[in-house]
């Protein structure tokens, strides 16, 4: 039995820290490895050794085979862990791994090479008893003989390459006449993305769902699932929202598909942890789409409904030793979901992002598997995902209310992001109701319009905000916010521009006022969280504050708003003899007029500053200033009094 002492992480970002996670609970020496860009990246920082393997690019890095062998001879790492993508299903890194004596935490070189061609895989399931789609799979096909058996297969069909993944290579055909420039396209994609033009056809399924099953293996003979997930919603072919169980499937499905799956491991004399993935009909009937013989980016789903460590069994098959747990030991607790975030513009074709991270926050109550943290650059050189959030709970809706809900806690900005678009897609009644299917959001369309909140509601949240934030309080004012409590009643003219928006907020003690609209108002905080109601609207989420740039961010709903604030503005006032005390704590700047001036109603008396922005009193009835308590310069807290003013007897 093989024993695995250090453990090289053959990638980056969260799966990388995933996986040392699990090292370091096992008691593992685990190395790190990096390309330039990533000297300081979190995966570096937290493993044990840390090796360089090149310029940022991943083909002079992250792919570079020779590089990692190095740097597993040089770490003394005993095995490699690929993790997902980069080198992972790479049947030729394998074995090269074997031959430099080194454990490779994936299945045989010969599995990954026959799963890794897809018209292989299809034949060889299709001998084995598991449902695959009508078809034609023919190696080295002409173009006339797939036009030919196009006729055959019946429209619509689909165009697959033969070495394809993550939806490269692949074309929906809905009518004969469009079949030509299909094929082209996929070959030509094939061709620049895997070194490989060919393809394959299949019966296409216009409306199906994309279910697929864990599966485990060791070398002693046994293969068990852990259940099925349901990954039917994606963009561009690539999954973006995760579950387990899959739901509304019954008991007899649920079997059929996991017997399915062990069947599929065990024709290929299967290994370690892979994935079985299935179309699944509204008929109720499965088929055979493709295996991933790695480790799955949802893997984290599977974990929190059978309560198992994944990456804790992939090592310990790799050892040479019995999977920990038998078919009849695994149970499903509870339902779990997943939502990968990404740095990328849903309203822009989901265009990727970057830049750095200029704050980040991320929600305490789910499961949050990041690769990054705040401060962190996110570049151009790798997939953007930023961080997968999962929750678990007792059913299906209450992890995806606990998802909604950490999206609302989530608090990032810098590149544009993800977050928004998911949380309305968790909220969609069709999401909330499973009725789902691969073309979700073609049916769904308005869910890839951007909804922003209501620049007026953003203008009160934040004038409230900001009129009780009292000087010197740091990069954190909201620790030190003070409710209002006016002797008498106060206007305060609060001028903002949210996002390209200008507005100015009218605060006074129980209305606000902007954009023609007034409605009594009530703020409720706790730390950097506040809850406004104005009128019929509400609004919850959290803030930050920049005395630098005078620039307040709202994160809202999972999306963070740009609020520039203006300097010297005034608050007005009017009320009784006894108004002239501190509507908020400040600094005195000036006093207008001298001890023993008669003054009109309306004149300016004195102005104190509050975070940065001037507040000035002035006599709301004729009268005489008989003295001034304070002086320019003096801090003073809500309440004080500041003027003895003696109004003008009538």
């Amino acid at each position: 039995m093989a024993r695995i002492d250090t453990l090289l992480i053959a990638n980056r970002g969260e799966i990388a820290r995933r996986i040392i996670r699990t090292g370091r609970q096992l008691g593992l020496t685990t190395v790190a490895v990096y390309s330039d860009i990533d000297a300081d990246a979190p995966h570096v920082r937290e493993a044990d050794l840390a090796m360089r393997l090149g310029p940022a690019p991943a083909r002079d890095s992250y792919l570079n085979m020779e590089a990692v062998l190095a740097a597993a001879r040089d770490s003394g790492a005993d095995a490699i862990h690929p993790g997902y993508g980069f080198l992972s299903e790479n049947a030729a890194f394998a074995e090269a791994c074997a031959d430099a004596g080194l454990i490779f935490v994936g299945p045989a070189p010969d599995s990954i090479r026959l799963m890794g061609d897809k018209a292989a895989a299809r034949q060889r399931m299709a001998d084995s008893g598991v449902p695959v789609l009508p078809g034609f799979d023919q190696e080295d096909a002409d173009d006339a003989t797939l036009k030919a058996e196009a006729e055959r297969v019946g429209l619509p069909l689909l165009i697959k390459a033969v070495a394809g993944g993550g939806g490269k290579g692949m074309r929906a055909v809905q009518h004969a006449a469009e079949f030509d420039e299909a094929l082209a396209a996929a070959r030509r994609e094939a061709r620049n993305a895997f070194g490989d033009d060919r393809v394959l056809l299949e019966r296409y399924l216009p409306s199906a769902r994309h279910v697929e099953v864990q599966v485990f293996a060791d070398q002693h003979g046994n293969t068990v699932h852990l259940f099925e997930r349901d990954c039917s919603v994606q963009r561009r072919h690539q999954k973006i929202i995760e579950e387990a169980p899959a739901p509304g499937l019954s008991e007899q499905q649920r079997h059929d598909l996991g017997q399915a799956a062990v069947r599929a491991a065990r024709a290929i004399d299967y290994r370690g942890a892979g994935t079985v993935e299935f179309l699944f009909s509204p008929e109720g009937e499965f088929f055979f789409m493709e295996m991933n013989t790695r480790l799955q980016v949802e893997h984290p789903v599977t974990e929190l409904i059978t309560g198992e460590d994944l990456v804790a069994w992939q090592l310990a098959v790799a050892e040479g030793r019995p999977l920990p747990k038998a078919q009849q030991e695994l149970q499903v607790h509870g339902a779990a979901m997943e939502v990968r975030l990404y740095a990328e513009n849903p309203y822009q074709q989901f265009l990727p992002s970057s830049g750095p991270l200029t704050h980040l926050r991320w929600p305490s109550e789910v499961r949050v598997d990041a690769g990054v943290e705040a401060g962190d650059i996110v570049s151009d050189y790798y997939d953007p995902m930023l961080a997968k959030l999962i929750a678990h709970g007792d059913d299906r809706d209450q992890a995806r209310r606990r998802l909604v809900r950490a999206l609302d806690q989530l608090a990032l900005s810098g590149p544009h992001h993800n977050g928004a678009f998911l949380r309305r897609v968790l909220c969609d009644p069709a999401f909330a109701d499973a009725d789902l299917d691969t073309r979700l959001l073609e049916h769904r369309p308005h869910l890839l319009q951007a909804e922003p909140e209501d620049p007026a509601l953003l203008a009160v949240a934040a004038a409230a905000l900001l009129a009780g934030t009292p000087p010197d309080s740091g990069d954190d004012p909201w620790t030190a916010l003070n409710a209002w409590r006016p002797l008498g009643r106060r206007r305060t003219l609060v001028p903002l521009r949210v996002d390209e928006h200008p507005l100015t907020v009218v605060l006074d003690d129980d209305r606000a006022s902007v954009a023609d609209h007034t409605a009594p108002w009530t703020l409720h905080r706790h730390d950097d969280r506040f809850d406004l109601h104005w009128g019929e609207h509400r609004l919850s989420g959290h803030a930050l504050f920049s005395f630098d740039d005078r620039r307040l961010t709202v994160f809202v709903h999972g999306q963070n708003y740009q609020i520039e604030t203006h300097p010297a503005r005034e608050s007005e006032r009017a009320g009784g003899a006894g108004d002239f005390r501190a509507p908020m704590s400040g600094t005195i700047v000036t006093c207008h007029v001298a001890a023993g001036d008669p003054v009109d109603a309306g004149a300016a008396v004195i102005t104190l500053e509050a975070m940065k922005m001037e507040h000035t009193l002035r006599a709301s009835a004729p009268g005489t200033v008989r003295d001034f308590l304070v002086k320019a310069g003096d801090s003073v807290s809500e309440g004080t009094l500041l003027v003895d003013f003696e109004t003008e007897e009538e």
